[in-house]
């Protein structure tokens, strides 16, 4: 279940409060034989985070019967303890060794459950699944149930975000049943920064000190239609390795013809075209009045998104 972008709603109309985490969205099964994730797109993430899996696997053993839940993978900043996406990125990508385990501490944030003991909690509403989930006592060390607020102002809640470095928070209907792959009202995301996700279409050559690299990414979405519009390109945000990594994957995934239905002239002539096949995260300040992102700033690949899924940022 997915939350839709938009303004806290008063308190009084049946809402409850959680923070929205910055990280990578991951829904766990638990069974006789432990733990597993799987990113929003249903591809498998096991592998990635093995101390979650193992810690996931010692807080559930005793629902043998089988525990579905809902959640982010965040990795906190160590010296402020909030999320960061840019740690993350060092754990989402590779598979784990000794020297990024010990380095890049991962915490799974849960915040719903779907199934106890194979048997569905998703047609309960979201009070009563709360209260199954606090029940399960699965607080401690890597795994985080976070608390929810009942009854306050929203704008107190996102100013206490902010103060904490957390991203916003997440409204949710008290009466809300859960709804898998929906994207719904029912839950709205608030948040304090403005971040989308667009789909890597091109490349644009670098100068200078990037010349070897590359100068830009040239992004696209979807639209009312399989067709990808462009919404702008992200030159900052980069570390040199970064873009070392994103030219080496691009090469390998070239093209003759541009992936958007309509291609700007100031990169027409410029522009390396590549298969529509990777998801960028970027931060961005606002967006110009024909949806396009000004002053993008790049976060990150997004392998738990596909491109399909990918829809352009409304104001």
């Amino acid at each position: 279940m997915l939350a839709t972008a938009g303004s806290p709603p008063d308190p009084a109309l049946n809402w409850r409060y959680e923070m929205k985490w910055d990280g990578q969205r991951a829904v766990s099964r638990c069974g006789e034989g432990g733990c597993r994730f799987w990113s929003r797109n249903l591809r498998e993430a096991t592998e990635f985070y093995p101390d979650l899996a193992g810690a996931l696997s010692a807080a559930t053993a005793e629902f043998d019967g089988g525990l579905v839940l809902d959640g982010e993978i965040v990795a906190p900043d160590p010296a402020t303890g909030a999320p960061d996406f840019a740690r993350l990125q060092q754990r989402m990508h590779s598979k784990p060794t000794s020297a990024r385990l010990a380095g890049v501490r991962v915490e799974y944030v849960v915040f719903d459950v779907l199934f106890v003991d194979a048997v569905s909690t998703m047609d309960k509403p979201y009070l009563a699944r709360r209260e199954i989930l606090d029940d399960l006592t699965l607080e401690g060390g890597l795994i985080r149930v976070p608390p929810f607020w009942t009854a306050l102002d929203p704008e107190h809640l996102l100013a206490a975000a902010a103060q904490a470095g957390l991203e916003g928070i997440v409204s949710k209907r008290a009466d809300s049943r859960y709804r898998p792959g929906t994207r719904s009202r029912d839950w709205i995301k608030s948040a304090l920064r403005r971040t989308a996700e667009g789909v890597i279409v091109a490349w644009l050559p670098g100068n200078g000190a990037f010349a070897d690299t590359l100068g830009s990414l040239v992004l696209g979405a979807h639209e009312n239609g399989p067709d990808l519009r462009f919404i702008g390109s992200v030159g900052t945000g980069f570390t040199m390795a970064d873009r070392r990594k994103l030219r080496a994957a691009l090469d390998g995934i070239a093209r003759t013809t541009s992936p958007l239905r309509a291609v700007p002239a100031a990169i027409s002539k410029a522009a390396r075209w590549v298969d529509p096949v990777l998801v960028a995260d970027v931060e961005y300040r606002e967006l110009t009045g024909d949806g396009v992102l000004r002053h993008p700033s790049f976060r990150g690949l997004r392998p738990d998104r596909s491109p399909d899924e990918i829809t352009a940022p409304q104001n």
